[in-house]
């Protein structure tokens, strides 16, 4: 568990599954992604799949998990609309990256649209490269696929919120 300013990253159960689905607004705005939250990943990846708790409820999460061949995959990190800009989303990926490396993790990996520009900048703001690669959704569906090595260093140049 990690304690700063009075919030607390740990494991995230399965209410706190159905309480992030019951805001989704508050972590996505109008972007309906509830599809891509799978309680599988709760279940299944307890230790790499982490919620940031405050008394006011949790205020952003990140969902992932580590392959059989070490990378630490980011599926989902939000932080609530309240929270954006304070620094959240990296304490968060800082939270995963440990709980990955002590699965044995040597990398990291996430993805986000083309056109999520937000997503794009925040991961180039924690060391991340990226690249564009056509068909990784299927047929005509390129990504952003972000790559960088493990430890991390969540330093921020500045605090930034994120969504990705």
């Amino acid at each position: 568990m990690i304690l700063v300013m009075g919030i607390r990253i740990t494991p995230a159960e399965v209410g706190d599954y159905h309480r992030v689905l019951a805001d989704h607004p508050r972590y996505w705005g109008k972007r309906d992604l509830r599809s891509l939250h799978l309680l599988a990943l709760v279940q299944e990846f307890g230790a790499t799949c982490l919620v940031a708790r405050a008394e006011d409820g949790i205020r952003g999460y990140v969902f992932g998990f580590v392959t059989p061949e070490g990378t630490g995959y980011v599926h989902l990190i939000a932080t609530r609309d309240d929270a954006r800009g304070s620094g959240l989303g990296r304490r968060l990926y800082a939270a995963f990256a440990e709980a990955a490396e002590r699965q044995g993790a040597r990398r990291l990996k996430a993805i986000t649209s083309v056109g999520n520009t937000g997503s794009i900048a925040f991961h180039r703001s924690l060391g991340f490269e990226a690249r564009i690669v056509d068909d990784y959704n299927g047929p005509d569906q390129p990504m952003a696929v972000f790559h960088r090595d493990l430890p991390f260093d969540a330093s921020p140049s500045q605090p930034t919120g994120t969504r990705s």
